[in-house]
């Protein structure tokens, strides 16, 4: 592997003997993508107070020995986000973006709209000017349009009904059609139930 440069969030860290550390790092050009920084635990210079949770950084890495990890040369801070590690609560919705995330893209495989999506919400949670509970909706509901999972929230999933034009009616979420269903077009609550429909009202 070539040495390269990106921008990247840190994802996880990980201590590895002595004085190294494996992190994982969502990168804007490589995706998700594990790097080892040596001597990372006793050098005072190279990374003092950068490789920290959630901090973007500017990072230059390239191979490492045989098959192993590739090499974290040099990282520069971008973005530390500490008002995120001093808040508990703004710490646990950060940790559980990193795990979708983490759990969810393969290694080295570029996803740059999930990456600008990341690097905002954890800029608005940073700064505090937008409530974390509403980030959260924000982060799932656009992480599940990019990952190909988005629920249909726009019309009927079996007559196309636009959702605009269901009036004074009962809508069902059916879960195994992915969407919303009208009243007309449900079996009725009941059966719905069953069936892995849940009635909600318009």
């Amino acid at each position: 592997m070539p040495v390269f440069s990106t921008p990247a969030i840190l994802l996880r860290r990980l201590d590895y003997g002595d004085f190294d550390v494996i992190i994982t790092f969502f990168t804007l050009k490589r995706g998700k993508l594990s790097l080892i920084a040596k001597s990372a635990k006793k050098s005072t210079k190279r990374f003092a107070g950068v490789l920290e949770l959630f901090s973007e950084v500017q990072i230059l890495a390239g191979a490492g020995r045989g098959k192993g990890l590739p090499v974290l040369q040099e990282a520069v801070l971008k973005q530390p986000f500490s008002a995120i590690r001093a808040d508990f609560r703004k710490t646990a919705y950060a940790s559980y973006w990193s795990e979708l995330i983490h759990n969810w893209i393969e290694d080295n495989f570029k996803q740059v709209a999930l990456y600008h999506l990341f690097e905002h919400v954890l800029s608005e949670l940073d700064s505090g000017t937008t409530v974390p509970s509403g980030l959260n909706i924000l982060f799932q509901m656009r992480f599940l349009t990019l990952s190909g999972h988005r629920p249909n929230l726009s019309h009927c999933s079996l007559c196309r009904l636009e959702l605009e034009n269901i009036k004074n009616d009962n809508i069902t979420v059916n879960l195994q059609r992915g969407g919303i269903i009208c009243g007309k077009c449900s079996s009725g609550a009941a059966n719905g139930q069953a069936s892995g429909e849940v009635s909600v009202n318009a």
